[in-house]
Formats: C-alpha cells, structure tokens, sequence
C-alpha cells in the first residue's frame, strides 16, 4: 500500500462551516480522490504552545473558538473520536526526534480542526489526533515535526497542517473584497506555489525574507507554519499540488495543498 499523501488546507474563517464556497467543493473532491485513512493528525493554526502538544482525548471536544458569530456555528458539533494509541505514537515519534512533547488528554479540536474536517469527512467517522504548533520556534521547527511524523503515513494516518496561505485579519477594514483584491495576495500564493514545485525548502524555511510580501501576507506566522508540517511529514521527494480553492474577501487566499511522494504522484 502506497503511502497516504500529507495535506495543508486553508480553513479560512469560522464561517466556512456554514457558508464552504469553493472550498468546500474543492475539499469533497480531494476525499472522493483520496484512500480512506484509518485516522487523521491534524497540526492547527488555533492550538499554540511552547513545545509540541498531543491531544490524547478519547471524545476531543468541538471547540468554538470564536465570538460575534451566528448561533448556528456554536450548535455545530464534529463528534470525531480520539485515538490515545495514536497520540501516544506521535508522543514516541517526536521525543525521538529530540522535539521533546506533551501529551494533553483533554484537548478538543479547534476551528481549524473542525471546520475543515467536516467539509472532508462529514461523517466524523475517522479518529482524530490534533497537534499543536510552536509559533516561536519558526518553520524549520515545524518542518522538523513534520519530519519526525512521516512514518504514520505508511500505517494509513493522514497528517494535515490547517491554517491559510494569506492571513492578515488587520485587512479586513481595509475595504478588500471579491472585487478589489489585496494586491499582495497573488504575488505571494504564486512564489510560494513556485518554490513547493521546485522542491526549494530552504527558499520556503526563509520565506519572511524572501517571498514578496510577506509580512503583510501572515504579519504573524501561525497560519502558514501547518504548511511546513505538512510538506515535512511527505518527506524529500515530495510532489506538490496546488489545489485552488479562491480568495475569500480580496485577502484570505483557500489554497490545498496535497503533497505525495514522487513516485506515487497522480
């Protein structure tokens, strides 16, 4: 059996759930295309800590992590079960790998687990382990851990990273729309799209001074650093797709990317 390709999905805003767009499209699609995992990790933009954390929960929590919203996404539930045999794996695969971790047994599953998780697997039938991310440590730390949990894809878990290509929230009142789009929004998606086609990790581990616009594309990193997890966990030989999923409001770029090995890719 072939590996289980990694992913990084732009979750984008909490509405999402109840309003998918072409995401929503783009992700029934990719769970049509993909073999059926016997559990998911998922590294989240909305789970931050100093060290890797592991949710060990055998009933993870839906967490609404999120205010000023309509009452219909707080009634959402994703009813996922844990898996703590899982969790305990990637505990092991990460100490291993000198990234030393914690292991949570309460933790639930945040917007950005939930959200996109229900629109790939609307059934909450798969187990879920999420993981969190260390905003301090930069992308080469992430990458590391996407490194270290490469080997769960031979045992049919998929790693997903869940954050956005583009977030600078700041921007909504600067009056973007569908209409009027940020003007860094397309520089930035295309260089890094360039670079995950060249296999140029090293461009992309440096990506805050070298891609065009950076600081305005994420003024903070936490939603692209689920990318390096990833783009870790598919190894060297990795493949990239991009899958175009829009821009939300002229500034929330919904890029997918599947990530294969080379000589499985379709």
């Amino acid at each position: 059996m072939s590996p289980l390709p990694s992913l990084y999905i732009s979750h984008g805003s909490p509405m999402t759930a109840i309003q998918p767009r072409l995401v929503g499209e783009r992700l029934s699609e990719l769970a049509r295309e993909l073999p059926r995992p016997r559990a998911i990790v998922i590294a989240t933009a909305h789970w931050l800590a100093r060290q890797p954390h592991v949710g060990g929960a055998t009933r993870p929590e839906t967490i609404h992590d999120f205010y000023g919203f309509p009452q219909a996404l707080f009634d959402i539930q994703y009813p996922a079960k844990g898996e703590p045999a899982l969790a305990a794996r990637v505990t092991e695969l990460l100490d291993k790998a000198g990234l030393p971790t914690a292991l949570d047994p309460t933790q639930g599953l945040d917007h950005g687990a939930w959200v996109p998780l229900r629109l790939l697997y609307p059934e909450a039938d798969i187990p879920v382990v999420p993981l969190s991310i260390q905003p301090q440590l930069g992308p080469a730390h992430q990458y590391a851990v996407g490194r270290a949990l490469a080997p769960l894809r031979d045992d049919g878990v998929l790693v997903i990273g869940s954050g956005s290509i583009t977030h600078n929230l700041h921007d909504f009142r600067a009056g973007y729309s569908e209409e009027r789009e940020a003007p860094y929004v397309r520089p930035f998606i295309e260089w890094i799209e360039q670079k995950l086609s060249e296999g140029d990790v090293a461009a992309l581990l440096d990506y805050r001074r070298q891609a065009p616009f950076a600081e305005r594309a994420h003024p903070t990193d936490e939603h692209l650093l689920p990318l390096f997890v990833a783009l870790g966990a598919a190894g060297e030989s990795a493949h990239a797709q991009r899958i175009d999923a829009g821009i939300e409001y002229g500034l929330l770029a919904m890029d997918i990317y599947r990530f294969d090995n080379a000589l499985t890719s379709r």
